[in-house]
């Protein structure tokens, strides 16, 4: 793509006045404190009249990490003003529900935004997962559930079909949940296909997906399809993996196993850790998710969010100009599987 053509794509990423709004929130908030200490700044969650800490803890790596280095990161989020808490039904078999169930709720439920989700493809295992969900987080209100993992098109006709979305819809009037979302890392054309679904008559307000700046050199790209939509729709964009699952670093590690390896990695040889959340932080995002394992990766991005300044437009290009051929190659993103295949 030509230099003036990212730059408005680019440009047309913040939307009408989104970026002031969200910059309105993070002043006011930048005193906020509760019985935890100093929160963090935070985002207008869409137009539901919440307001959710640009920084927010994600719960799959919750789920694998030990039981004390899960304990101590819960704990150490809390400390560094982080009140945003991510996780799902299927993350490490509950497990990660589980541990935000023993170490956050209990002490902490009235004092943070929790979201978890469900990767039903029918009505009853839907009911079933929010019912699990509900007992392992020891909470009687979820604060957000989403229908999760949308892996295409044909898939959002499915889970309709299957009378999913009208569960979501039972929970939120009976007031077990008191908003919706929806998720998807596979393909940005499934999360444009839920939108299109409902149009004006929109049941939810977030949705969740990758954004980073090798997503948006991509020619299937969340930040330049999914994300505008969202923005049009009035939607609370939770921005996840911003360093596309670890792959950003020369090496990942899970449970002492390694993971991912490569020689070229892009932090910190093409672009620093604070660059990567800048560009996320720059768009239109809500909540950033980060996934930590360990307490000191949550704070090293709290230190960051703390001292966050927008990028512009030529800023954010450059950045995107640097990790282009990643886009490319597909390898860093390999969670788009699906649909790089059909490309």
């Amino acid at each position: 793509m030509e230099r003036r053509e990212f730059l408005i794509t680019l440009a047309g990423l913040a939307g009408a006045g989104a970026l002031s709004r969200l910059a309105a929130a993070e002043t006011a908030a930048e005193k906020s404190t509760d019985a935890s200490g100093a929160i963090l700044p935070k985002r207008a969650l869409g137009r539901t009249g919440e307001a959710v800490t640009m920084l927010g803890l994600g719960g799959y790596h919750i789920g694998w990490t030990t039981e004390a280095r899960a304990q101590a990161t819960i704990e150490a989020a809390l400390m560094e003003g982080i009140r945003f808490f991510d996780t799902a039904e299927s993350y490490a078999a509950g497990v990660s529900e589980q541990r935000y169930g023993t170490y956050l709720v209990p002490k902490f439920r009235n004092n943070v935004f929790l979201m978890t989700k469900t990767t039903a493809k029918d009505a009853a295992t839907a009911r079933a997962h929010l019912d699990g969900s509900r007992r392992r987080l020891k909470t009687d209100v979820i604060d957000l559930w989403q229908l999760h993992a949308l892996e295409s098109p044909e898939d959002v006709d499915t889970r309709i079909a299957n009378g999913v979305v009208e569960v979501l819809l039972e929970a939120k009037r009976s007031g077990v949940v008191r908003h919706l979302g929806f998720t998807g890392h596979a393909s940005p054309y499934a999360l444009a296909k839920i939108m299109e679904r409902y149009g004006k008559d929109m049941p939810f307000a977030a949705c969740q997906m990758p954004v980073n700046p090798v997503d948006t050199a991509a020619a299937h790209s969340f930040a330049k399809s999914a994300l505008p939509k969202a923005v049009q729709h009035g939607l609370g964009v939770l921005a996840m993996k911003t360093l596309a699952d670890g792959r950003f670093f020369a090496e990942k590690t899970v449970n002492g196993q390694i993971t991912w390896q490569t020689g070229n990695p892009i932090v910190p040889a093409r672009l620093s850790l604070e660059e990567c959340l800048l560009f996320v932080w720059s768009l239109p995002t809500a909540v950033l998710i980060t996934g930590a394992e360990k307490p000191e990766y949550v704070r090293d991005k709290a230190a960051i969010c703390r001292k966050f300044h927008t990028l512009n437009d030529a800023d954010r290009l450059a950045l995107v100009r640097r990790v282009a051929t990643f886009a490319e190659a597909g390898q860093v993103e390999y969670y788009k599987e699906a649909v790089l295949a059909t490309s």
